[in-house]
């Protein structure tokens, strides 16, 4: 039985290290966020495209949608369940760059991999 509450002990210790760990990624995250938007603003004054006064209120409404957003669940329920489409687009000009044996290889290639993609999925 003394054995049982070493273990509960433990865990508990874990979930406590845990937390701690996530809440400094966190704040690490958080710091970065706040001096790349920081960089931003400071860009955007210098070019003369807010005053110092939007520029303050751009960075604190950034900083309070950040710590409002939801995480991100990437559970199995919540992906889509076909990834996203991708349409290649070819121009009707006839330039050098544009080679349309090319892009048909490239649009041969992607409906192999939807295909292949498609069966990995039903398996």
């Amino acid at each position: 039985m003394d054995n049982f509450g070493g273990i509960i002990q433990k865990a508990v210790y874990l979930g406590v290290g845990l937390a701690s760990y996530a809440g400094e990624k966190a704040n690490q995250k958080l710091t970065e966020l706040r001096k790349e938007t920081q960089k931003l603003a400071d860009e955007m004054v210098k070019r003369g495209e807010m005053s110092t006064e939007e520029a303050r209120k751009f960075v604190e409404d950034m900083m309070n949608k950040a710590m409002q957003q939801a995480p991100i669940d990437s559970s199995p329920e919540t992906r889509p369940n076909e990834p996203r489409r991708i349409e290649i687009l070819s121009e009707d000009d006839n330039s050098s760059d544009n080679n349309p044996t090319e892009v048909d290889k490239m649009r041969q290639e992607v409906n192999s991999l939807q295909e292949e993609l498609r069966r990995l999925q039903k398996d």
